[in-house]
């Protein structure tokens, strides 16, 4: 179900006149952009299926970064597009030369990490008159690696999480969502035809709780296990995210860094792990980060959401573009994390690595089951 609350945008945008492509892109701030994106690619998400590609392949829906547009790119296609465009339908005779009611295309996207979705947003910048007319998004949740055609079997179920909607063209059109489930995969519709630039899903990780136990030690306040970024003290250049995203970093903005202080305080991320856990080792990496990294960093732990902060890892100097490991003396049990960096600067990747505690485990696998896993 959508709220009726967020922005809605309907109606043709106008052609293109030159200069900036984005000067009169209409978008909002969503509630729900702050969470994960799970169709990230980072994380392993793929657009695996579509009906329909004939004008832009249906991979560039989860490209990072916002839709390109140059105005002189034509193929012998025509327009070349970044994003999911398919051709113009068309009825079924001369008496008859509309799509009906029902026709529509559709792409099937594999979440990079299952989870609850909160908010969808469906983009179609620079789609200017070749937009579809109306949107509309299911969600399924099948274990394993399901092909294609595993998806379409008829005794699949897909949960409608966007009503079919009317969409405007040049817009970032979101949706709010409010099923209480996990999801694997989702389908994306275009009600009949046209194009959409980018796809975005946020929400929460929901991972699972068989394979995290299978694993033994692993990192835990990764994104794919359900670690999260609660807040954080600066999020000027790069989001505190990035410290918790899949492999090391590659360029500089691929990690966190704050902006230049000129007091005398200090930065901070403070992570929620998925579940109570026991951390034994700690990695602090400040890859790409060479005359930007932090100067020190100190770690402490709190379990519970009101309990006292415990350091565990004191103030401790730290080298630009080198990664950092430390083992603790001891398992430190923990349901939450918070990083301190002086004065300021940036880390590229934090890695907390460690076990589910049995109360912890217990929790995710009772979370597992209320979401239909």
């Amino acid at each position: 179900m959508t709220d009726a609350a967020i922005p809605r945008f309907t109606g043709d945008a106008s052609p293109y006149a030159g200069g900036d492509p984005y000067a009169d892109h209409r978008t909002a701030d969503f509630p729900f952009t702050h969470l994960v994106d799970l169709a990230d690619r980072r994380l392993g998400a793929g657009v695996i299926a579509a009906n329909d590609e004939f004008f832009a392949e249906r991979e560039n829906l989860l490209k990072p970064g916002p839709a390109v547009f140059d105005p002189e790119h034509f193929g012998h296609k025509g327009k070349i597009m970044d994003g999911w465009e398919t051709r113009r339908r068309r009825g079924v005779s001369a008496a008859e030369p509309h799509p009906t009611p029902d026709d529509h295309d559709w792409a099937l996207v594999r979440l990079g990490a299952p989870g609850v979705i909160r908010g969808i947003v469906l983009d179609t910048a620079h789609f200017r008159g070749n937009y579809p007319q109306a949107v509309s998004v299911e969600g399924a949740s099948l274990p394993g690696s399901p092909s294609p055609e595993d998806l379409l079997a008829p005794d699949v179920k897909w949960t409608t999480l966007v009503p079919r909607t009317p969409v405007g063209g040049h817009a970032a059109n979101g949706f709010a969502v409010d099923a209480e489930q996990r999801f694997t995969h989702l389908r994306i519709n275009q009600h009949p035809d046209g194009g959409i630039a980018r796809l975005r899903v946020y929400g929460e990780v929901a991972p699972d709780p068989a394979w995290l136990t299978a694993l033994g030690t692993f990192d835990l306040a990764a994104l794919e296990n359900g670690g999260q970024v609660e807040d954080a003290s600066d999020r000027f250049y790069s989001p505190a995210t990035n410290t918790i995203q899949p492999g090391r970093s590659r360029k500089m903005d691929d990690g966190w860094e704050t902006r230049r202080r000129r007091d005398r305080g200090n930065d901070w991320i403070r992570y929620r792990l998925a579940v109570q856990s026991e951390i034994r080792a700690v990695e602090i990496d400040t890859a790409y980060l060479k005359g930007n990294s932090a100067g020190w960093a100190a770690l402490s732990v709190r379990d519970g959401e009101d309990g006292d902060w415990s350091e565990v890892l004191p103030r401790t100097r730290l080298q630009p573009d080198t990664n950092h490991r430390f083992v603790l003396d001891a398992p430190v049990r923990a349901t939450h994390v918070r990083i301190d960096i002086f004065p300021d600067g940036g880390i590229s990747r934090l890695r907390l690595y460690g076990s589910l505690t049995d109360e912890g485990a217990a929790g995710l696998a009772a979370r597992h089951r209320e979401l239909g896993g």
